[in-house]
């Protein structure tokens, strides 16, 4: 009972949005479910730092063909063979780690198993992993042991869906060709269990578990309703996660709604509710009380692809962050690894580059919350303590007049975030509307800030 009504009032002191709240306040599917203190903990974390890396890597990278995919439809004797090829030499887990910290990233969320089912780590349910190619060693290990050492926090990515397994029972997309043996459904969740216990026993704290596939057992139709093929059983998954580190944090990629005992929701290439990019998650519901992430890639590709076009600049991504931050959302940035293990040229600079921004403007960023002012043409606004921090990522949209029509609180200065300048301003609480008077303009910035002090 103590540790009952010691979790309730955490979760109310550390969350905002009250986690515990009653009826409508409790996002849907999440009833029933009460997370750990450590749990809780991560999750303020986790908000307060928006940036993280995703790491999409595997045996696929030698055939310069997306992770996981590549084996969909394709010979699986002539696919196994890569794993005599794959030998990822020149793989430096404390430079992969010291770039996440160089660009401003506070967690790594590394793929332990695509849809190919080749695991990049050690472990005794699968023949088909890491250790048994010539490299031979344990890629998770290492960058646990990395991350630890430079304080940034690992997550772990788990595909659900399984083109390579014959216990894995034939879904949506097509699996390998040439596969024996009969699908065991319970075979094949008890496997996933057994792999989820070592990642979470062998590799010290893990920080959260990302699911992804969950669309390869359920039923489409036309309206978008849907129905499962077959049961994932996320209540014992789950549960097990939960057991084994309470304070590892659940997400799954499903496109929908979250369901029990996820932790918090996560958009493909969307930023919540905006649908402007994959459009993966049109039609899920944004959860009110949990966490949010966006992930996206800066080429065309996730993992390493032959001819992969590096075409995102370093303003266009930094952009993303700061519409991430304005809609209260991390920012999960994809890097693609070699078949040797390195991170591509591309990829380094555009992250040093966001870097280096972070430097400046880190403080506008990290810990902020959504604002009550909405994103506009010109913008996104967040919020910190007692400061508003306008982000204006569009001059164009400005004529050295910025005018809000929905602040709440009464603003005490009004200056730039860049020079400290004072900034000429009215403010009409009648209509919460603020004028403010942009005495400068910097058309080609990445991004110009103006920081509300406001009375609480």
């Amino acid at each position: 009972m103590k540790n009952l009504i010691l979790i309730i009032l955490l979760s109310l002191v550390l969350n905002p949005l009250n986690l515990i709240a009653q009826g409508n306040d409790l996002d849907k599917g999440q009833e029933g479910y009460l997370p750990s203190i450590e749990n809780l903990e991560n999750r303020e974390w986790f908000r307060d730092a928006h940036f993280g890396m995703f790491i999409h890597w595997g045996v696929s990278s030698v055939l310069g063909k997306e992770i996981g995919w590549a084996l969909s439809g394709q010979d699986i004797d002539t696919y196994r063979e890569n794993i005599h090829v794959f030998n990822p030499q020149k793989f430096d887990a404390a430079a992969v780690v010291k770039l996440a910290k160089d660009a401003g990233m506070k967690y790594i969320t590394f793929t332990t198993r695509h849809h190919d089912s080749f695991s990049m780590f050690n472990t005794k349910y699968s023949e088909w992993s890491i250790m048994n190619t010539p490299y031979g060693k344990d890629v998770l290990k290492q960058l646990a042991d990395e991350c630890q050492k430079q304080d940034i926090r690992l997550f772990c990515y788990y595909s659900l869906t399984d083109f390579y397994r014959a216990d894995y029972c034939q879904g949506n997309v097509k699996k390998a060709t040439g596969i024996k043996g009969e699908c065991n459904w319970d075979s094949y969740i008890q496997f996933m269990k057994n792999q989820l216990t070592e990642i979470l026993t062998n590799y010290g704290p893990i920080y959260g578990i990302w699911f992804d596939g969950h669309w390869d057992q359920v039923n489409k139709e036309k309206n978008r309703s849907t129905t499962q093929k077959r049961a994932w059983k996320y209540d014992e998954i789950y549960g097990l996660i939960h057991q084994l580190q309470p304070g590892c944090m659940i997400v799954n990629n499903h496109h929908f709604s979250v369901f029990p005992g996820e932790d918090f929701q996560t958009f493909e290439r969307d930023l919540p509710g905006e649908n402007t990019g994959g459009g993966f998650s049109a039609d899920a519901g944004i959860a009110r009380n949990l966490p949010l992430e966006t992930s996206d890639i800066i080429g065309k590709s996730w993992g390493y692809v032959t001819n992969d076009t590096i075409n995102r600049s370093a303003t266009e991504l930094i952009h993303l962050l700061i519409k991430s931050a304005g809609l209260g959302t991390n920012f999960l940035l994809n890097i693609g690894l070699t078949p040797e293990g390195e991170i591509r040229a591309a990829h380094k600079e555009r992250l040093l580059a966001m870097g280096e921004w972070l430097k400046v403007y880190g403080e506008t960023i990290y810990g902020t919350r959504k604002s009550s002012i909405k994103s506009a043409d010109w913008g996104v606004a967040v919020e910190k303590g007692d400061k508003i921090y306008l982000h204006i990522i569009n001059p164009l949209a400005v004529n050295r007049q910025l005018i809000l029509d929905d602040l709440h609180d009464n603003p005490l200065k009004v200056e730039c975030f860049e020079t400290k300048k004072v900034l000429p301003f009215n403010f009409s609480a009648e209509k919460n509307q603020l004028l403010i008077e942009l005495t400068t303009q910097q058309p080609n910035a990445i991004d110009q800030v103006v920081t509300l002090t406001i009375q609480k």
